[in-house]
């Protein structure tokens, strides 16, 4: 351990604290003065080591309030511990990557896929892509040199698929994508119904008379984007009404990660004063979306309708469901069936539910 970062080092300490149980889910971490005082370094290094906590998904930080373990956390860290035990009851490893652990449905579908892979006998190890391809090709290299017998992968963002999962594919490694499916090739896949989820959301609002709804999402590069702005267009069409593409605000992610989300849509709304409903497409920007309409005084659902997708937690704000546990549990079937020798290659579609 001494020869790790300082910062890492005091990462990997509150890590060790979380899982022995002296940190519990929602505990107050020590602040940056504290762990410096405590670790004899800067406040800058102790500064970061918390800031790569979080963007882990094991920290929450909270202006003026401090920082505190996240309520999920035992998601990633069960994961992690189950790649480290030695069992000689278990069949092997399953190898799991992931873009971040920062939204509530990334940390559910790791805790249910670990959850349905040691129930079948099989252990997961956790990877973290950090929405980067590169990332994600050495997390795929790392695990076919530690045998790992299968993988489950949620693809990132980028607009092309990584040439890595496209030979995954070709080889027929058992692999299943979550979330996200490859066109015109045949793998195994599982996802929710995001074009009729949408379609249904839109529709709703065009039933309550709006006819001003704006579309707000990232740039349109993967299948979730592109079969959640089919379903806006198809909600539309069946009511034989015109689109108005000039009402769609599309950021690119670099505003997103950056922070500048919420300035980018409080900025289209002022713009488009017209526009009474917005369809947004993650709970992320529903949450930046909501923001922004506070500072215009506007009320939800009062003075504008918002619906998105997996729950901001927000007053007022309606949304589309996915079924993250029924997801997993055919995401793990379809590895279990490669696994036993079996290729039947198919996209798996999750109904979801309108919440309102």
């Amino acid at each position: 351990m001494k020869n790790l970062p300082l910062y890492k080092q005091i990462q990997d300490d509150i890590k060790e604290r979380i899982q022995s149980g002296e940190l519990r889910p929602g505990d107050r971490i020590p602040s940056e003065k504290e762990l410096a005082e405590e670790y004899h370094v800067s406040q800058i290094t102790s500064k970061n080591a918390l800031i790569g906590l979080a963007d882990e998904g094991i920290l929450t930080r909270h202006q003026g309030k401090g920082t505190f373990v996240n309520d999920e956390v035992w998601s990633y860290l069960n994961a992690s511990e189950a790649a480290q035990r030695t069992d000689a009851t278990r069949k092997g490893t399953i190898g799991l990557i992931i873009p971040t652990l920062q939204t509530k449905v990334e940390r559910r579908i790791v805790d249910n896929i670990e959850r349905f892979a040691w129930a079948s006998g099989y252990q997961l190890t956790l990877s973290i892509s950090r929405e980067s391809q590169r990332n994600e090709s050495e997390a795929i290299e790392a695990f076919h040199r530690n045998g790992v017998k299968g993988m489950v992968i949620f693809p990132t963002e980028e607009e092309n698929y990584n040439e890595d999962i496209l030979r995954l594919s070709i080889d027929k490694f058992p692999l299943v994508l979550i979330d996200r499916y490859l066109k015109d090739i045949r793998t195994y896949s599982v996802s929710a119904d995001n074009e009729k989820g949408t379609f249904d959301a839109v529709s709703c609002l065009l039933e309550q008379g709006h006819r001003e709804i704006a579309l707000i999402s990232p740039v349109i590069t993967n299948t979730v984007t592109e079969d959640r702005a089919a379903g806006f267009e198809r909600a539309f069409y069946q009511n034989q009404l015109p689109i108005n593409k000039n009402q769609w605000c599309i950021l690119n992610f670099d505003d997103i990660h950056n922070g500048n989300g919420e300035k980018i849509i409080h900025e289209f709304f002022v713009s488009h004063p017209e526009i009474t409903a917005a369809f947004v497409m993650n709970a992320q920007l529903t949450n930046f979306a909501y923001n922004a309409l506070g500072r215009l005084n506007k009320k939800v659902p009062e003075d504008f309708a918002l619906f998105g997708f997996d729950g901001p937690e927000r007053p007022g704000v309606h949304f589309v469901q996915q079924d993250i546990e029924t997801m997993c549990k055919h995401t793990v079937e379809c590895l279990l069936e490669q696994l036993e020798g079996h290729s039947n290659p198919r996209r798996v579609t999750v109904p979801v539910e309108l919440i309102s």
